[in-house]
């Protein structure tokens, strides 16, 4: 994904580490940055949070969050970058979470529904995207690059 060494490349000349807390993306957030030659200097680590008792366990999401608001939220990822910072101890972490199909999700969301976060000691960013109704592996790789190009947003205003 070509966002990736862009992300690795501004974290690493400022010094920050980076971790990811992924849901509908499976993953691909991490893949593609540990395809980057040299991303053990700056990526800390991924956490595939595929079920959503998996992103209270593990990341901290607040189970008021996942009750209220879902996880396919823009309140969950915010909760799940933060989360992963913690957990990682990076200065910057990035979530994913969204409906990747082919179905709408257990709350009705509709598919190609995806929140992107990124948390740093500036605050937290969140984006919704609308990725419609393409094939999942087509949503899960927009998103996962839609993600990388945040942290890019983010670290060049850090």
């Amino acid at each position: 994904m070509k966002n990736a060494e862009r992300c690795l490349y501004l974290l690493k000349e400022r010094g920050l580490t980076l971790a990811a807390a992924e849901s509908c993306t499976g993953g691909r957030v991490s893949a593609a940055l540990t395809a980057v030659p040299g991303a053990s200097g700056v990526f800390r680590g991924g956490l595939v949070t595929y079920q959503t008792p998996m992103k209270a366990a593990l990341l901290g999401v607040p189970q008021e969050i996942l009750d209220r608001c879902g996880a396919v939220s823009e309140e969950c990822a915010r909760a799940m970058a933060q989360g992963a910072r913690r957990v990682t101890g990076a200065e910057v972490a990035v979530s994913v979470t969204g409906v990747a199909g082919p179905e709408r999700d257990e709350r009705g969301n509709e598919v190609g529904l995806v929140f992107v976060a990124a948390d740093a000691p500036s605050g937290t960013v969140c984006r919704r995207l609308t990725l419609g109704s393409a094939a999942r592996e087509e949503i899960q790789n927009r998103a996962a690059e839609a993600a990388l190009a945040l942290v890019c947003e983010v670290a060049e205003a850090l």
